[in-house]
């Protein structure tokens, strides 16, 4: 039997599942070690609205959510980024990544955002699959570049 599935903005409380379902996504991408921002991070930069975050919940369980914040093309104007968009293992393939995907579409038209990115592992086929139903420009052109500005993290 499928429960009904609720898509809220997140609030403070709901951090504690976020980060979990961070450190999920982390270990699913084999990478756990590189999950170094704490949960007190979290409360810090939520508080400070470095980002916001939607949550997908069911029988009062958070089940998956979406991590974004605005940004700025300056060729484009303003860009919303979808940092990190995760369902539960044991809760994926029930439309619970489309009805946050779809609400994340809404508030960047919200927003008023011409664009929506977000980057996507190239051996991850179940989600390059999911985002192809959305028409998807995949860029090839582009190579990611990253600085850490904290010695102590190396990857």
């Amino acid at each position: 039997m499928m429960h009904k599935i609720t898509i809220r903005k997140a609030q403070n409380e709901d951090l504690p599942a976020i980060y979990a379902l961070v450190k999920e996504l982390a270990l699913y991408e084999k990478s756990p070690e590189s999950v170094t921002a704490t949960i007190e991070d979290y409360y810090q930069d939520f508080e400070d609205n470095i980002f916001e975050s939607i949550v997908a919940e069911r029988d009062s369980e958070v089940v998956g959510m979406a991590l974004y914040y605005m940004t700025y093309s300056t060729w484009r104007g303003r860009m919303l980024y979808l940092e990190d968009f995760v369902v539960k293992e044991s809760e994926r393939k029930l439309g619970i990544g489309k009805l946050l995907f779809d609400e994340v579409i809404e508030i960047a038209k919200s927003k008023k955002a011409v664009l929506l990115k977000w980057q996507v592992l190239e051996w991850n086929d179940p989600a390059i699959q999911f985002y192809k139903k959305y028409d998807t420009i995949f860029e090839n052109e582009w190579l990611n570049g990253k600085l850490f500005l904290d010695p102590s993290i190396k990857n």
